[in-house]
């Protein structure tokens, strides 16, 4: 059982080192208000900080994060930053402001993320829950508890906004490395979860690279079936 634990530890951070230099740091969770330049072209075009693993820096950021955490669901990043952007525009992202708006105003202005009847309540959810944290690291049963947060928005969350060591599992790591023969289809999230945090070092600049390296990777190469992934392929565990 070591063995193979240590067979792992070593193959995933092999897959790390090859993700890494084939796209480079890549500056995420972006912020809309930082001047960062993207790594690549396939997300948003500002708010990246590769590199810079101090972010955020403010109550503000990481208020933020948790808006563009709900925002990103069942969408990408673009729409979800376009709500952002448009969010900024009607309150300087000020909770406050946010729950002084009025349902239809709310919806109105996170229109282009989707599903804008869940996320503006969604959205006053975080925010009274962030409002009541009065600057504290919230726990992880704290945030899942609210309304409109599963394991994915709280870890990504967690790794981002309050730098807490929680590997963030979304649909793209689930087809990596399903593909590789490191989980099944019916692995739940926190089998996939697990293999991460048993396998690598508990370092938070580390889970936040491989996740957002993951992301990029899967959008080339794990859109379109059949999945041909010749970069990892070496790494693929034979059944």
């Amino acid at each position: 059982m070591k063995a193979l634990k240590i067979a792992k530890s070593s193959i995933l951070m092999n897959i790390y080192e090859r993700l890494l230099s084939l796209y480079g740091p890549q500056g995420w969770w972006p912020l809309i208000n930082y001047k960062g330049s993207p790594p690549t072209k396939t997300g948003s075009m500002q708010g990246y900080h590769p590199g810079n693993y101090d972010l955020p820096e403010n109550n503000k950021q990481i208020y933020e994060i948790m808006l563009g955490a709900i925002l990103v669901q069942n969408t990408n990043w673009k729409l979800a930053e376009q709500a952002l952007l448009r969010l900024n525009d009607e309150t300087g992202i000020d909770p406050e402001k946010i729950l002084q708006l009025s349902a239809s105003d709310l919806k109105e202005t996170i229109k282009c993320a989707g599903f804008f009847n869940q996320k503006a309540n969604y959205l006053r959810n975080i925010t009274e829950f962030f409002i009541k944290l009065e600057g504290r690291t919230p726990h992880r049963k704290e945030i899942l508890a609210i309304k409109g947060v599963g394991e994915e928005t709280a870890d990504s969350i967690l790794l981002y906004a309050y730098h807490k060591p929680e590997f963030v599992v979304d649909a793209y790591t689930r087809r990596i490395f399903h593909y590789l023969n490191f989980t099944n289809q019916k692995a739940k999230y926190k089998q996939v979860k697990e293999l991460f945090e048993l396998n690598l070092p508990e370092d938070v600049p580390l889970f936040q690279e491989y996740h957002a390296l993951i992301v990029e990777h899967a959008k080339r190469h794990y859109i379109k079936k059949p999945f041909k992934d010749e970069a990892l392929q070496e790494f693929k565990i034979n059944k």
